[in-house]
């Protein structure tokens, strides 16, 4: 058995880490190098950064501050957020990320997913699945540029989608647990971990330890990404671990 993961992530917007509810009522949460460089001390597993308003506001990644985290931490890193082609994957990857994240563009275009694994291997390529439920169709409908724009796919088809494309892993975020600190959505996780062969992380709703032992028991997820808790220092990463291994869970 594998053994998991946790892992900070890093939303910017405009240059400083914000986190909100729901992807909206965003406040600040600090300086992206300095977090890099604190949850590299703290053992994390890796590090997600996504530049949370490229693709809404049609513009690349912040690469200079891709950069700088890159040259501040040890871990692996994945960077997401206005990558639209090969040429961007290329600059990230060069900039120092371990994986790229690909999420509006690879709606737009599906080769996109084909092309980056071709290139640079299904490793490097990151999937994220932003999913709200949907009563209309009885499952969660996927979402592009941060939220904002619902599309025709459900959760399910699309995770298959992309990783028949070559997708490495899938960033699995619901919308509708973000931020709420209720816990993880364990329906929504499980039902796509069930679906595909790859590695699922887990996101949204983590407010308490508890919250990633469940995830983890009950949904078949490979690691659970939090960002609130661990930023404004309710609990840390080392506490989480701890209390993940108390219960029996294998964790890095």
């Amino acid at each position: 058995m594998l053994t998991k993961r946790i892992i900070p992530c890093l939303d910017v917007k405009e240059g400083r880490v914000v986190k909100g509810t729901q992807f909206v009522e965003l406040r600040d949460a600090g300086d992206p190098v300095e977090l890099a460089a604190f949850y590299d001390e703290q053992w994390a597993d890796e590090l997600v950064f996504l530049d949370i308003s490229a693709s809404h506001e049609g513009r690349k990644t912040m690469i200079d501050v891709v950069e700088q985290v890159a040259a501040s931490i040890a871990i692996p890193f994945t960077v997401g957020g206005g990558i639209s082609s090969v040429d961007d994957m290329r600059n990230m990857l060069r900039a120092g990320a371990d994986k790229v994240s690909l999420n509006t563009a690879a709606v737009k275009n599906p080769d996109l997913i084909t092309q980056g694994s071709t290139y640079f291997g299904s490793q490097c390529i990151v999937v994220a699945v932003d999913a709200k439920y949907d009563e209309s169709i009885g499952s969660w409908r996927i979402y592009t540029h941060g939220g904002r724009t619902p599309t025709d796919w459900e959760v399910v088809d699309w995770a298959r989608e992309v990783t028949a494309r070559g997708a490495g892993e899938i960033l699995l975020t619901s919308m509708d647990q973000d931020g709420a600190k209720t816990g993880f959505d364990e329906a929504l996780t499980r039902t796509v971990s069930e679906a595909v062969d790859v590695p699922v992380i887990a996101s949204g709703g983590a407010g308490a330890k508890e919250h990633f032992v469940d995830v983890f028991e009950k949904s078949g997820a490979d690691a659970a990404l939090a960002a609130s808790i661990f930023h404004y220092k309710e609990t840390s990463i080392e506490e989480v671990k701890a209390f993940i291994r108390e219960r029996g869970v294998l964790v890095r």
